[in-house]
């Protein structure tokens, strides 16, 4: 598909995107599932033209001495291969969860028992449920899972238990995934993961025994499970930079669609033009299989409908080696933007260097237009009155149920129709100044933050690239719309020349036993209502 057919599409669809949220037919929201309206998801595959596929992969040793250190590729080759059963895996991430959980804190619910019964059943099936058959995965807790609590770590959905998957589970599941538990989360997907009340609850893999790390945005509790080695795989959701900022603090590679790639049904709301469901995974390869799965259009979704087709994800993750050497499977433009080298310099540039080594690689120098800061800014103040919007009944009924998050709610209540309005000429605005004069020079772009192309809707990729005083620093690199592909090529290049996606980190130092006691071995602070809307997604 050309790039000018991708760009009407991705307009069009941007429109109708807006148009829907002012005519009222946005997706399922909370007001919905208080009155129990929701019809269940097919949970149909996903149309990219072709069935995701396993890659053909070298396993490494590390892999197959401990199976929770594979990736997700790695574990469903050895089980293809029968050299792993899908019951040896999730037992030992069953055994670690029972073990490290009560300090990394990441799941708010966990289904083992369930989950043996599944991966019993894909060992008799001999891997014949999918691509992903018997593969372990973490759910953050704003998808919709059927006979398991969603409770979006709010007192809202305290007893919500839904009675469907959202799409995107359906799929996975579908293909052979077995649900681990639900991830923790940011209150309603607002901040880092604490409880209701703001209680840090989730902590950085990296750093378990100080829960002051910064571990990211709202997909924390996905991300800790798939640094911590509690998962094989996780699936998050962007709405601010909660993807791609957790993997790049966390050491993963988190890969956030095109607006519409992947269906939003069954997924408790923010903001109707900015959710964005996405996988939180251990490497390039990790992540095109889960999105391969994930992808495609939904009659739930209507932003899924009439988008160019997916494409082939496993290929364009798989490295191109020529003569011994690694090379992009397309030549590529890679805008280096001023300001990219302004943090983590000594790491970003040595990132630059290694990129530029790569055949294939060309840098290009890209500089902002002069209301970037203001588009990108002041107008994304939008999104408020988007999330308060679904959450009128509550706001109405008893607002003590918001938590540390209300103030993001009220914030919402405050922002007038024309204000919105003037926001959402304001995103066309920025809209052209990206494709037409950003990207006009390059194929992808280095970001300096999420929040740019979360307002608009293009793809983002992060993965690691160094280390910054023992904390995983990682870079962000935005693409043209649907190009989800050119983003993987990228990444899995890079990947292929270092190792930096293969690092894990230490256990945690201490395991008090039993899981109320290792809750209450370490002082968790607690973050105000003034913080927790300053850091809102």
């Amino acid at each position: 598909m050309s790039r000018a057919v991708n760009r009407r599409a991705f307009i069009a669809s941007s429109a109708a995107v807006t148009g829907a949220v002012i005519s009222g037919t946005a997706l399922a929201t909370p007001a919905a599932a208080h009155t129990s309206s929701f019809t269940g998801s097919s949970g149909s595959a996903g149309s990219s033209g072709r069935k995701p596929y396993l890659p053909d992969i070298e396993v490494r040793d590390a892999a197959r001495r401990d199976p929770t250190e594979a990736t997700l590729a790695e574990a469903a080759v050895l089980m293809s291969r029968r050299k792993l059963t899908s019951t040896t895996l999730v037992e030992a991430y069953l055994d670690r969860i029972a073990t490290y959980d009560s300090t990394y804190q990441a799941y708010a619910e966990v289904t083992g028992e369930s989950a043996l019964a599944a991966a019993r059943k894909a060992d008799r099936s001999g891997g014949k449920g999918g691509v992903l058959s018997g593969v372990p995965l973490c759910i953050k807790d704003n998808y919709y899972t059927r006979g398991v609590p969603t409770r979006c770590n709010s007192f809202i959905f305290e007893d919500f238990v839904p009675d469907y998957d959202a799409t995107a589970v359906a799929r996975l599941t579908s293909a052979g995934g077995i649900v681990l538990g639900k991830g923790q989360m940011g209150p309603l997907a607002t901040t880092r993961a604490t409880t209701p009340n703001g209680t840090v609850t989730t902590v950085n893999a990296w750093t378990p025994e100080n829960p002051a790390t910064d571990p990211g945005g709202s997909s924390t509790g996905p991300a800790c499970a798939v640094a911590g080695r509690l998962a094989s795989s996780s699936i998050g959701t962007q709405t601010g930079g909660s993807i791609v900022q957790p993997s790049n603090r966390q050491n993963l590679t988190g890969l956030k669609p095109t607006m519409g790639r992947v269906s939003a049904y069954g997924v408790i709301p923010l903001s109707y033009t900015r959710d964005h469901p996405g996988p939180l995974a251990r490497d390039a390869m990790d992540a095109a299989l889960m999105l391969a799965v994930m992808a495609g259009p939904d009659p739930h979704d209507p932003r899924t409908l009439g988008l160019p087709a997916v494409p082939d994800l496993v290929r364009a993750a798989t490295p191109v080696v020529s003569r011994g050497k690694v090379k992009l499977r397309r030549a590529t433009k890679i805008g280096v933007p001023a300001d990219f080298l302004n943090s983590a310099t000594e790491v970003r540039r040595a990132f630059l260097d290694k990129l530029d080594s790569i055949s294939g690689v060309t840098l290009v120098d890209i500089a902002y237009p002069a209301d970037w800061s203001l588009l990108t800014g002041t107008f994304n103040d939008a999104r408020l009155s988007e999330r308060t919007e679904p959450f009128r009944y509550w706001l109405r009924e008893d607002p003590a149920k918001f938590g540390v998050s209300l103030l993001s709610w009220l914030q919402g209540l405050m922002l007038s129709g024309d204000e919105w309005i003037t926001a959402q000429r304001a995103k066309n605005h920025l809209l052209r100044e990206v494709l037409d004069g950003v990207m006009a020079r390059c194929d992808v772009l280095l970001q300096t933050g999420p929040v740019p192309f979360d307002i608009l809707g293009l793809p983002e990729i992060a993965f690691p690239v160094g280390f910054t005083s023992g904390i995983p620093a990682g870079v962000i690199i935005g693409g043209q719309p649907y190009e989800e592909d050119r983003l993987l090529e990228v990444a899995a290049a890079y990947q292929a020349v270092t190792d930096w996606h293969t690092r894990r980190p230490a256990d945690p130092a201490s395991a008090p036993a039993g899981r109320t006691a290792q809750r209450m071995a370490v002082a968790r602070p607690r973050i105000t209502a003034e913080e927790a809307a300053a850091q809102s997604a």
